[in-house]
């Protein structure tokens, strides 16, 4: 059950205008902006294997059009920001955006997640740009089970992306990975021995449905709980971590006789609709209030066409995060998934 935080007028420190709540006291603090829905490589959980239409480049936002968005998300209490895809390494000058949304008082956060593909040669000036925080996604250490989960071959590249992070200690580096039962739970040991070698946090998400196949089944998802049995009897036992972030879609454990941080995004056999403070903008100007929703307001043509529209790009934010649901509904017997994939919404 949600309870209200009963304070409808909380504000930002940075601002007098009153935070981001929905109905049900969630307050938001966090945007995830997706910079393209293009990407280089066509996992199973995400894409089609072939003939995938992306947007034309006159679709997508520019930087300045995201900047002006983020500003007035933050004057509303906005405090991170993380630019999605696709892969955003694809956008050219991506380290341009950072150092202009580096620059908004009041934001403290810049993170990136990435196939990590293009991070060697780009985390240099991410890093001098002001990025903080690095989500690198390591499914799987066998460049077999690479090719055939992501149909593509890369594996080299990107281990060699995470290397070349480890190397600016002011990014924190975490690992992002999704197992599927029938092509890479068997990589679930090699990649706990990495993250542990390495010391990088390394979460596990759950295959969710959001794929463009529409080919999610329960079946080939691999739970949480599960992970966490199989984990605990080859490693040892599990803690959970006291001071983790409430509004964190992981729930965090270390390894009781051998550190190392593992994070579980339960998403769908233990949804965190509860704590959830995330919103989300597309890469062709659209406003998500959640990941699986099926509404989406239009804010593209505010930031096309009127250099003045400050105050409607704000009510267009306060109007979707009013109109976001108590919970995604995925364990409900009508959920119908949103019409888009994940990389067109922003993973």
């Amino acid at each position: 059950m949600i309870r209200s935080s009963g304070d409808s007028q909380v504000t930002s420190s940075h601002a007098s205008r009153p935070a981001l709540v929905d109905r049900f006291g969630r307050v938001h603090r966090s945007l995830r902006v997706s910079v393209t829905d293009a990407c280089n490589i066509r996992c199973q959980y995400c894409m089609p294997a072939e003939n995938v239409q992306f947007l034309h480049a006159s679709r997508l936002l520019s930087f300045d059009q995201i900047e002006i968005f983020v500003r007035q998300a933050v004057a509303c209490g906005v405090r991170k920001v993380r630019l999605t895809g696709g892969e955003p390494l694809l956008r050219p000058d991506l380290f341009r955006l950072v150092e202009h949304l580096n620059e908004i008082q009041g934001l403290d956060e810049i993170a990136l997640t990435t196939n990590g593909m293009l991070l060697a040669k780009q985390i240099g000036p991410l890093a001098a740009a002001g990025l903080k925080r690095v989500n690198v996604s390591l499914d799987t250490l066998s460049a077999e089970n690479f090719k055939v989960l992501s149909r593509r071959d890369g594996l080299s590249r990107v281990l060699e992306g995470i290397d070349a992070t480890q190397s600016f200690p002011q990014v924190v580096v975490k690992l992002n990975a999704l197992l599927l039962r029938d092509v890479n739970l068997v990589d679930v040991f090699d990649l706990m021995e990495f993250a542990l070698q390495r010391a990088l946090p390394l979460r596990f998400i759950e295959f969710m449905p959001l794929d463009s196949d529409r080919s999610w089944t329960q079946s080939r998802m691999v739970s949480g709980a599960e992970l966490r049995s199989m984990i605990a009897e080859r490693f040892g036992p599990l803690e959970v971590v006291k001071d983790r972030d409430p509004h964190q879609p992981a729930v965090d454990y270390v390894l009781v006789h051998g550190g190392g941080r593992i994070g579980f995004v339960d998403s769908v056999s233990n949804p965190f609709c509860g704590s959830c403070d995330r919103l989300r903008l597309t890469a062709d100007g659209k406003i998500r209030n959640c990941l699986f929703g099926r509404e989406e307001w239009d804010v593209a043509p505010l930031l096309r066409n009127s250099p003045d529209a400050d105050r409607a790009i704000e009510e267009l934010l306060r109007l979707s995060v009013w109109a976001k649901h108590a919970s995604h509904g995925i364990d409900s017997p009508d959920f119908q998934p949103p019409a888009r994939a994940m990389y067109q919404i922003g993973g």
